[in-house]
């Protein structure tokens, strides 16, 4: 039975008289117990959509229909998630939970509502601080707080508008689960908004991508058959999961013309890497990266040499050893990835690496001089890219160039700041003040700024973060052409799975905090230049991406995993590489 229809559902904002159209003739029918995922992107009006259906926002053209009546506002028998919590600071889990019961469930006696209030409290894991407010809570237990405001109205139809993109990635995947078991257990639909394919085929019985904007409308159905409860490690051997994921990301990728509306308005667009001049520049590319190895090859001794560091930090109940006695070399030209759960210490030791965060103990050293202070030698790129909004984005790479190049003529200067602004597509956005770019233009930018300054080495602290997909998908490729062009030494820290594989030629995996120190390190055998669509069709993509998440399962809530078992894990990874091998050569 269909419980919920959306039937040619359009609509734009005008501003002025500029009229902007965001959706353009939506259809989707939506029957009880049913569980959709609607992938969307950064302006492709996901949160549009979401309101609608909430009845929050009219439309143009079409409407929602819900039991065969056409809504017109909100109602109870569509509960809304959305990725801000909006919770009252003053009241605590259970009070906040019980405004909406209260005001929705009139009928009921007070007891059943504290009832009703308590069940939901238990159903989210909340029962030890139904007494806390907002304040004394983690983001991910605020977002729990939420969820279960909205079950407490019972709603029919739960709305969910990307609840978990803003939090890490152990959070949000035990979030993940949380909705898995509510969505059995309850029967309630479930209409998800995600900008993340694993989420959406992890969770829902159909995944369907809205099209690009402007006017984006939605794509084809892919229907989601896997067995429940899905495991995300064991979901990387079905064969039905890899095709299926490989199906949706080729099909967003496609969406990809090159030419994102990644800008805010009024400024110039991204110039596509395809379509942007290679011309060669006069000066060095490898800069300060390898200096006795201009080709920028990797040379076999250690170029950067963690040795035996620590990290302790003073506090009110004594000293907290945050990274403990970690020892890593790195060639000159080799990429790594630090990957592991929050609290891992990962940017702490990069921040050890920058020079910014004074070491406990130990020592780093870096082309044989010891690490003492922050300098340019260590370009660092945060998830923030920290960008001085009222300069355009050349004056904001001219700022380091012109600093670290002092001996170089004006017009070395400008080569240098205009070149890397054309590597990442934004030649045209040059003049654009700082203020006016998008977070991913702004990201751009900032990756330009550290490469423009020809560094030993690249350090990397979760720069995608914060972006949609999309966006991220499309940094990570213009990260590794760069890098490509100048083989710089670098540490990118990472949550994701797919970016970590995709960047390294190592990735190092922490244990977990305090007392953090390196778990197990996998080197990854996949020919280079890599694409994401070259990873999605090799064979052994993913056997590498199984190895990731079950070391991250076998660290998850805290738990210090023996050494046999993380053996165990990297064994059976080098199994199945070798049994597709042998399995291609027969059929060869």
């Amino acid at each position: 039975m269909t419980l919920l229809e959306i039937s040619g559902l359009s609509k734009s904002f005008r501003a002025g008289d500029v009229v902007r159209p965001v959706l353009s003739n939506i259809n989707l029918k939506v029957d009880a117990g049913d569980f959709v995922a609607i992938l969307g992107f950064s302006g492709s009006g996901k949160t549009t959509l979401i309101s609608a259906l909430a009845g929050l926002i009219s439309v143009d053209e079409g409407g929602v229909i819900y039991k065969g009546k056409e809504i017109d506002g909100p109602g109870p028998e569509r509960g809304v998630v959305f990725q801000s919590y909006s919770l009252l600071p003053w009241l605590s889990v259970r009070q906040n939970i019980a405004l909406a019961a209260d005001a929705v469930h009139t009928k009921l006696s007070k007891a059943e509502r504290q009832a009703l209030v308590a069940r939901y409290i238990e159903t989210v894991g909340l029962s030890h601080a139904a007494e806390r407010n907002p304040a004394e809570l983690s983001g991910g237990m605020r977002q729990r707080v939420a969820v279960a405001r909205a079950l407490a109205m019972q709603p029919e139809v739960l709305l969910l508008d990307e609840p978990l993109s803003a939090l890490d990635a152990l959070t949000r995947a035990k979030l993940q689960d949380e909705f898995a078991q509510i969505s059995q257990a309850e029967k309630r639909a479930m209409i998800l908004i995600t900008n993340d394919v694993d989420e959406a085929l992890l969770l829902a019985d159909r995944v369907i991508p809205l099209t690009k904007g402007p006017g984006a409308t939605l794509g084809p159905e892919f229907k989601v058959t896997l067995p429940r409860p899905r495991e995300r490690s064991t979901l990387n051997s079905n064969a039905d999961y890899i095709k299926l994921r490989a199906d949706i990301i080729e099909f967003l990728l496609a969406q990809d013309d090159g030419c994102k509306c990644d800008d805010a308005a009024g400024a110039q667009k991204v110039v596509p890497l395809a379509q942007a001049e290679e011309a060669e520049p006069s000066f060095n590319l490898t800069g300060f990266s390898a200096p006795d190895n201009p080709q920028g090859d990797t040379v076999k001794v250690a170029f950067l040499s963690l040795s035996g560091i620590s990290k302790v930090y003073p506090t009110p109940k004594g000293p907290l050893t945050v990274v403990d006695d970690l020892s890593l070399d790195i060639k000159a030209g080799e990429f790594i990835s630090l990957i592991g759960h929050s609290g891992c210490g990962k940017s702490t030791v990069l921040s050890m690496v920058s020079g910014l965060n004074p070491i406990t103990k130990g020592s780093i050293s870096l082309d044989a001089s010891p690490i003492t202070k922050a300098g340019p030698d260590k370009a660092v790129v945060f998830q923030a890219p920290s960008l001085m909004p009222w300069l355009s984005a050349y004056e904001n790479i001219a700022l380091g160039v012109d600093k670290v190049f002092a001996d170089k003529t004006k017009a070395e200067r400008d080569e240098i700041c205009s070149y890397y602004l054309a590597k990442v597509g934004l030649a045209g956005a040059k003049d654009t003040l700082a203020r006016d770019l998008s977070n991913g233009m702004k990201q751009r930018v900032g990756i330009a700024r550290a490469f423009a300054l020809a560094p030993k080495v690249l350090l990397l602290d979760e720069p995608f973060g914060m972006l949609d997909s999309l966006t991220r998908w499309e940094l990570q490729d213009l990260l590794m052409d760069v890098w490509s062009k100048t083989k710089v030494t670098a540490i990118c820290v990472t949550h994701d799975v797919d970016e970590a594989i995709l960047l390294a030629d190592r990735v190092v995996m922490m244990s977990n905090g305090p007392n953090a120190t390196i778990g197990n390190i996998m080197e990854v055998d996949l020919p280079r230049p890599r694409t994401r669509k070259a990873l999605l069709d090799h064979p052994d993509y993913y056997a590498y991406r199984e190895e990731l998440l079950e070391f991250l399962e076998a660290y998850e809530g805290g738990a210090n995993p023996a050494p046999e078992q993380l053996e165990a894990i990297a064994a059976k990874r080098a199994a199945r590489i070798a049994r597709q091998n042998l399995n291609l050569g027969a059929a060869q």
